[in-house]
C-alpha cells in the first residue's frame, strides 16, 4: 500500500525531472529589401503550418487591421519627426534672428575677437599666440571688406563688412605681440553697426549709447547728429514721434496755416 507521502515524493521528481512545455515555435526568415512580400510569405506558410489561423474566422480582416495600425503608425512617426524637425529650425532661425546686448564699446566679445564702435570709428581686438610680431600677420583692408589673421593659417576674421569703411584713414597695429588692433574709419559716421561682417551675430542698436565724457569733444556737425539720434531712440522707445516725424508735423501745421481754404481731409502725414 502506496503511503501518501511517498506518492507526493515521486510526483514532484517526475515533475523535476520532466521537460518543460513548449514556449513558442521559432521562425528562421530573411528579408530582403527589394522583396518583402517574398519574406511575408513564408511568414504567412510558416504560420499556417503551425497553427489554424488560416482555418477558421476571418485571418484577412486581422491582417487587414495589423496592416492599417503599423500605416498609421508610421504616418505618425513620420509626422512627429517632421514637426521635431520644423521646431528645431524655428529655434535656430530665432537664435540667429535674435539680437544680443551689445558690450561697453557697443560692439560684440567673440570666441575668436572682440569688437566695439563709435559713431565715428569701429575698433577690434584679436588675441594671437604671445610673440607674435607684425610679419606674422595678415591684414587687408578694403572699403568693404576685411581679413585678418595669420600668414599660412585660416583668417580668423574675412568677410563683407557691414558698412563701408575708409581704407585711407583705417590701420593695424601689434599690441604687446599678443594682440592685433585694427581701427577702422567709418564713411557713414551717423549709423551704428548691427554686426561686425554681414551674416554675423547681431547687436540690438537701440542700446548703444556713446561715450557721455566725449560727446562734448565731438565737432558741431557730429555731436549735433549724436544728440538728434539720441533724441530718436528715446522718443522710439516711448512710442513718441521722431525729430523728423516733428518737423513735418510743424510744416503741416505753418501750411494749413497759411492756406486756411485749402482741404485737407483727404491729405496724409507722411
Amino acid at each position: 500500500m502506496a503511503i501518501l507521502s511517498d506518492f507526493n515524493e515521486d510526483q514532484e521528481n517526475n515533475n523535476c525531472c520532466s521537460p518543460p512545455p513548449p514556449s513558442g515555435l521559432s521562425f528562421n526568415g530573411v528579408l530582403d529589401p527589394s522583396n518583402p512580400m517574398g519574406f511575408l510569405e513564408s511568414a504567412f506558410s510558416f504560420v499556417s503550418e503551425n497553427s489554424d489561423m488560416f482555418k477558421k474566422g476571418s485571418p484577412e480582416r486581422k491582417i487587414s487591421s495589423l496592416v492599417k495600425n503599423i500605416r498609421e503608425r508610421i504616418v505618425k512617426e513620420e509626422e512627429e519627426k517632421e514637426a521635431a524637425k520644423k521646431l528645431e529650425e524655428e529655434k535656430k532661425n530665432k537664435a540667429m534672428n535674435k539680437k544680443l546686448t551689445p558690450n561697453k564699446a557697443n560692439g560684440l566679445d567673440m570666441e575668436t575677437h572682440s569688437w566695439g564702435q563709435s559713431l565715428q570709428e569701429v575698433t577690434i581686438n584679436i588675441p594671437v599666440p604671445q610673440g607674435t610680431k607684425s610679419r606674422d600677420v595678415l591684414c587687408e583692408i578694403k572699403m568693404k571688406n576685411l581679413k585678418v589673421g595669420l600668414k599660412g593659417q585660416t583668417p580668423i576674421i574675412e568677410g563683407e563688412l557691414f558698412e563701408s569703411v575708409k581704407p585711407t584713414d583705417s590701420y593695424w597695429m601689434m599690441e604687446d605681440q599678443k594682440v592685433i588692433s585694427v581701427l577702422l574709419t567709418k564713411c557713414d559716421k551717423m549709423t551704428w553697426w548691427k554686426s561686425l561682417v554681414k551674416g554675423g551675430p547681431e547687436i540690438d542698436t537701440q542700446k548703444a549709447e556713446p561715450e557721455p565724457s566725449k560727446l562734448a569733444d565731438l565737432d558741431g556737425e557730429t555731436r549735433s547728429a549724436v544728440e538728434k539720434m539720441m533724441f530718436d531712440q528715446r522718443q522710439k522707445q516711448m512710442g513718441l514721434p521722431t525729430s523728423q516725424e516733428i518737423e513735418n508735423q510743424e510744416m503741416m501745421k505753418k501750411f494749413m496755416a497759411q492756406n486756411p481754404n485749402f482741404d485737407f481731409s483727404n491729405a496724409k502725414m507722411m
